[in-house]
Order: structure tokens, then sequence, then C-alpha cells
């Protein structure tokens, strides 16, 4: 039985994901490089030491990376961190969790700061153990130090009762690496081939509907049942 359940924040519980994109594809062309947004977004939910070598170079880096990631920092609070919203029934579903006696961390590779804003717009404070941010962290995903650094808020607990819930390849990828599986949703527009590629045990379309399966079911699916749920042809091509 699932006992605890680390959630990825951005795309899982917020609706972020283009607004992250849209801010690095605006940094990149500040610093000089034209980089398609559907080329900036398949690399969400990487942080900036994961992401930003991807589109720069070596000597790039060394001379303008950290003036780069600051930039694009302040504009993504400035005019982006507005526009998020929250997913539906993600409080409801945190309650469930709560009263089934499950255990729930929030890992991100946010700034404490985004992710502080993220609780109060969820409505969650106080309905989860720990989080763990990009300041607890060397390295973000698709390293696995974020789900480590979970793993620790919990009492490192064994990986067989624990799953992770993530929306993008880059969580199933650093949770396969801790021998964590993951539960992938299809809100934050990955599409359902790259999830079950990337190692996602079963999908759901989101929050909503992944504490609806948890509600109806008599078992421990989803958090620990085989296969997949089924998704729609439109959702499997998003």
């Amino acid at each position: 039985m699932v006992e605890n359940v680390i959630f990825d924040v951005d795309g899982t519980l917020v609706d972020s994901v283009d607004e992250h994109a849209e801010a690095w594809r605006r940094a990149f062309l500040h610093f000089g490089r034209d980089i398609p947004f559907a080329h900036v977004r398949s690399q969400i939910g990487k942080g900036a030491d994961q992401l930003i070598p991807i589109f720069f170079n070596d000597e790039e880096l060394e001379r303008f990376g950290k003036e780069l990631e600051e930039y694009r920092a302040t504009l993504f609070l400035r005019e982006f961190l507005p526009k998020v919203r929250p997913f539906p029934r993600v409080k409801e579903l945190f309650q469930r969790l709560r009263q089934m006696g499950r255990r729930v961390v929030l890992a991100s590779s946010a700034k404490d700061e985004e992710l502080k804003h993220y609780v109060r717009l969820c409505n969650i404070e106080g309905l989860f153990e720990a989080r763990t941010s990009k300041e607890d962290v060397a390295a973000s995903k698709p390293q696995p130090d974020i789900f480590e650094a979970a793993l620790a808020r919990l009492g490192k607990p064994e990986t067989t009762v624990t799953v992770v819930v993530g929306d993008s390849p880059h969580d199933a990828l650093a949770a396969s690496k801790l021998g964590l599986s993951t539960v992938g949703v299809l809100s934050g527009g990955f599409s359902a081939e790259d999830l079950r590629a990337a190692g996602c045990r079963a999908l759901v379309k989101d929050a909503a509907e992944l504490l609806r399966l948890d509600e109806e079911s008599s078992a421990d699916w989803p958090w620990n049942g085989p296969g997949a749920v089924s998704v729609s042809k439109d959702e499997e091509s998003r």
C-alpha cells in the first residue's frame, strides 16, 4: 500500500508550463538566441542548471549564464507568475490523501518564493508534510536530487510505499533513478506517449481525475496499480 505521495508542482498542481516556456523564450531572445516556443516548452520541468545548457554552449554560460538565469527569474515573477492558476480540485485531493493517512511532500525545482505562492494559490497550506525547492538541491530534474530531498523529509521511507506524481518525462526519469514509481498527469501538456516512454506506470488527466479514481477505488489504485488509465485520442496527441 502506498503511504507517501511526492508531488511535482508546475504543470501538476498549477497551470504554469506555458508561462515558464514563454519566460524562458523571451529571456533567450534577450540574450540573442531565438528559440521556437515548442522547443523551449519541451524542456520545461528541468531547472535552469539543466535547461540553459541545452541552448547555450559552455563559453556562453561562462560569460552570461548567471545573468540570463536572473533575467528570466525576474521576468517570470513580474509578468508571468500573476497569470498562473491552480488546477481544479487540488485542495480536495490533498484533503483526501490526509484523510486516507498518506503523507505528502511537494518536490519542485521552483524558487522558494514561487513555491510559497503556489501553495497559497492552491490553498493547501497545512495539508502536506514538507516541501523542497531549488534551494535544497545541487541539480534539478531529470537528476534525482529533488526527490532524494523529498524522501529525506519523509524520513527515508521504502520506495515501494512511495509514489511520485508529475506532468513531465523529466519527473519520471528522475524518480526512476531512485526506484520510485510515477503517476503521470496530462495536465502539463506532455504527450501520453512521452510520459509512458519515460517510465510513468499510470496516466491520469489531472489532479481532479486522480481524486475521483482514489475515491472510487477500493484497492490502492491508481497509486500502486499496474498499467495505465485510458486516455482519449485528443489527450494522446497533446
